[in-house]
């Protein structure tokens, strides 16, 4: 593990192994994951059962803690602990909101959040993961989006900017039962874009590793780098946190939106072609109520 000023705050350490996640040994990487996934868990598990759920012998544990300069398992414990009140907090805040109706603390907590969950995903965007993106949905010879439950409404909207300034683009899962049809229609050289945040939904996994395996290019939009998406070709680590009932899509939702722009700019005078057409289709259809 890299050197490091021990991490003063469960935020720290998430940070750190993040970063460092895919380059630790596999041991290691297992107690990572642990420490990542299930903080809360951690926060009451005995550094005996802490091994065992991620594989390692206690002493491995140890030097863990003492590779990020921690003072042993006791200290990544308090650090768990300290996560675990702070979502504590958070959500005796959305208590009291509720119980005292108070629309503005409500309000104010959200927008604290949300500008965070912005701010802290774009903030990890690397400039050359966000050109070959843009790249793969603007030239790849057909685009398809996945995302369910929670994650539907991000791969409607990606799915619709997109097609509103290239062609062939299918969001997949969109009617019962027909998954498996449309697996079929993945094809190498095309591109998969797959959302999904905690719990993962089964379909999306298992349709994101059919596509690696066919050699599709594979873009996640996913919360952590336990994620099962975090292996495809081109990641981007979205924050959720909020005091909402469930996890907050908005930085989802931003993200898509710029990505869409950035495809429409990248495709030019085309791209005007496509949304020109759109138009006039619209028009025609009298889609739209004219008063």
């Amino acid at each position: 593990m890299q050197k490091v000023p021990p991490p003063k705050s469960y935020a720290e350490l998430s940070t750190i192994l993040r970063e460092q996640l895919s380059d630790l040994p596999k041991g290691q990487q297992r107690i990572a994951t642990v420490l990542l996934s299930d903080p809360e868990g951690t926060a009451f598990r005995t550094i005996a059962q802490t091994a065992e759920a991620a594989e390692v012998h206690q002493s491995s544990l140890v030097r863990f803690a003492t590779a990020l300069g921690l003072k042993g398992y006791p200290a990544l414990v308090a650090l768990c602990r300290e996560y675990l009140s702070d979502q504590a907090h958070l959500v005796r805040r959305f208590e009291r909101a509720a119980t005292h109706s108070s629309t503005e603390s409500l309000m104010s907590s959200v927008l604290d959040h949300e500008q965070q969950n912005l701010s802290r995903t774009f903030a990890r965007i690397e400039h050359h993961d966000w050109e070959r993106a843009v790249e793969h949905l603007s030239s790849s010879p057909a685009v398809h989006v996945m995302g369910m439950r929670k994650c539907l409404s991000a791969a409607q909207l990606l799915s619709y900017l997109l097609h509103l300034v290239r062609p062939d683009v299918h969001l997949l899962a969109s009617s019962a039962g027909m998954l498996v049809d449309e697996i079929r229609d993945l094809k190498p050289g095309d591109t998969f874009v797959g959302i999904s945040l905690r719990r993962y939904t089964a379909d999306t996994v298992r349709t994101f590793l059919e596509a690696k395996r066919r050699g599709l290019t594979t873009i996640a939009l996913t919360d952590n780098p336990t994620s099962p998406l975090a292996e495809a070709d081109i990641t981007f680590f979205v924050d959720s946190q909020g005091v909402h009932i469930l996890r907050s899509m908005s930085a989802f939702v931003s993200l898509v939106q710029t990505l869409a722009t950035a495809v429409a700019f990248s495709q030019g005078a085309e791209s005007r072609s496509e949304l020109n057409l759109d138009e006039e289709l619209l028009q025609s259809m009298n889609i739209y109520w004219d008063g």
